[in-house]
């Protein structure tokens, strides 16, 4: 496997007109991010962990949140690790070397949940990534222009 980098989410927009979700996926040791176009469930998770968000019930990701903690080995870490025909892959990495395949939608969600550390592969930043060198400006703004400039055909293959 290629060289592992630490990650962070950025956050989660609607790209227009198509009024896809997408994820936005940041290098925290470089100046690259990843694109990821996720489901409206998918994408509302991941708001609801960046923001602090409870539900008065647990949504799916809160469930699996309590099902690792209380029943699984510990989850250690969550790997983004490839782009095969426009479909983006991750890992969860257990305690004990277990490791299941996972979409990185809601891979994001249940680290972003459990506090695991996120990291994504070299291999999925040279195939998707986007460097966005000035660190300077704000990140909303970057986001922002990033959108407009971009669409899902863009990482098809």
């Amino acid at each position: 496997m290629s060289a592992l980098h630490p990650i962070e989410v950025i956050g989660v927009r609607v790209e227009m007109p198509s009024n896809q979700p997408i994820v936005l996926v940041r290098e925290i040791d470089g100046a690259r991010y990843l694109p990821i176009w996720v489901g409206a469930v998918e994408a509302t998770a991941i708001a609801f962990a960046q923001q602090g968000v409870t539900p008065p019930r647990p949504l799916t990701h809160d469930l699996m949140k309590s099902i690792i903690e209380d029943v699984c080995l510990p989850l250690e870490t969550v790997h983004l690790t490839a782009l095969k025909d426009g479909i983006f892959y991750a890992e969860l990495h257990f305690s004990g070397g277990k490791v299941i395949s996972a979409r990185p939608s809601d891979a994001l969600a249940i680290a972003l949940r459990t506090g695991t550390a996120m990291f994504a592969t070299e291999e999925l930043f040279t195939a998707a990534g986007i460097e966005i060198p000035d660190q300077s400006e704000d990140e909303v703004e970057k986001f922002k222009e990033f959108l407009d400039h971009i669409n899902p055909e863009d990482f098809a293959g």
